[in-house]
């Protein structure tokens, strides 16, 4: 037997019950940004170096993206942009899912199992590595952070 007949069950607890795990992620993410809004992350030896950097002098995907959400936090979302333009662009998407998932829980309608269509987890895929690559090519140099 599969788990999709079990998933499709009423959580217990109510409302409260089910809303838990969406409200414990909202709150965990509240208090990370405050974190890094309140500790810069621009001043030296704050945060650690990003470890595929140190070792290849190359920018990562997620290189500047705690100053970009420091940035952000401090309401400056033209050096956020500068900073990594890929973080400010997922920032919605990700406000989406979210927000997809509490309508869900609150509904008590069950969750999807499936990660997703394979062809959008490919595409963003994708789009993360041609921006790992591009922002580290001389024409690509205004996406470094």
């Amino acid at each position: 037997m599969t788990n999709d007949r079990r998933s499709a069950l009423p959580t217990p607890g109510g409302l409260a019950g089910r809303l838990a795990a969406p409200i414990g992620v909202l709150l965990l993410t509240c208090a990370a940004v405050l974190y890094v809004a309140a500790v810069d992350p621009n001043e030296d030896g704050r945060y650690p170096t990003c470890p595929f950097l140190a070792l290849t002098g190359y920018q990562c995907p997620g290189c500047g993206s705690l100053r970009t959400v420091h940035a952000l936090a401090h309401g400056r979302l033209g050096e956020a942009l500068g900073l990594n333009v890929f973080v400010v662009a997922m920032l919605p998407v990700l406000a989406f899912f979210w927000l997809r998932w509490t309508i869900a829980r609150a509904g008590d309608r069950p969750t999807r199992t499936k990660a997703g269509d394979p062809r959008l987890i490919w595409a963003l895929f994708a789009l993360i590595m041609v921006f790992w690559l591009v922002r580290n090519l001389p024409f690509g140099e205004f996406l470094a952070a």
